[in-house]
């Protein structure tokens, strides 16, 4: 097995709704607002109407809940959603709180994107497997997205 990176994806997000302390943890829901992608094969637009529905765990890591929409440079649209977790480690939370950001590798970030699309020419992606990491920056979040072959 081997990864072949295919994307990279980035999204802006409005502040998040608190929803607070509930019985799973800490619900906050981030949504989007545009962004892009782009790689060899893939590229276009990142729509608006998606989000994060993000979960603080008491064990002080993040879960992610994703759903969003994608329009590519040549009229194909795709559906994606994932779930990803996120160590929400002293970086991360220095990030949060000075409305900053952080790299890839400064803390555990991994999701694992399913993408659909209708369009034949994207027929491939409805039976790929992707894996995804992510950083956080300034009203944005970036993703680096690899195929398994």
């Amino acid at each position: 097995m081997n990864l072949e990176y295919e994307c990279s994806y980035h999204a802006t997000l409005k502040e998040p709704v608190t929803v607070g302390a509930g019985p799973y943890g800490t619900r906050l829901v981030f949504e989007v607002t545009g962004g892009s992608f782009e790689g060899k094969r893939l590229k276009g637009k990142i729509l608006t109407g998606g989000g994060d529905w993000f979960l603080v765990g008491p064990d002080g890591w993040g879960r992610l809940d994703v759903r969003a929409q994608l329009i590519t440079d040549d009229g194909a649209a795709i559906y994606v959603s994932y779930y990803g977790i996120l160590e929400m480690n002293e970086k991360m939370q220095s990030a949060i709180a000075e409305g900053g950001g952080t790299d890839y590798g400064d803390q555990y970030f991994r999701t694992n994107p399913r993408l659909e699309c209708g369009d034949p020419r994207y027929a491939w992606l409805n039976h790929t497997m992707f894996i995804g990491e992510g950083r956080v920056l300034p009203g944005a979040v970036e993703y680096r997205v690899y195929r398994v072959t």
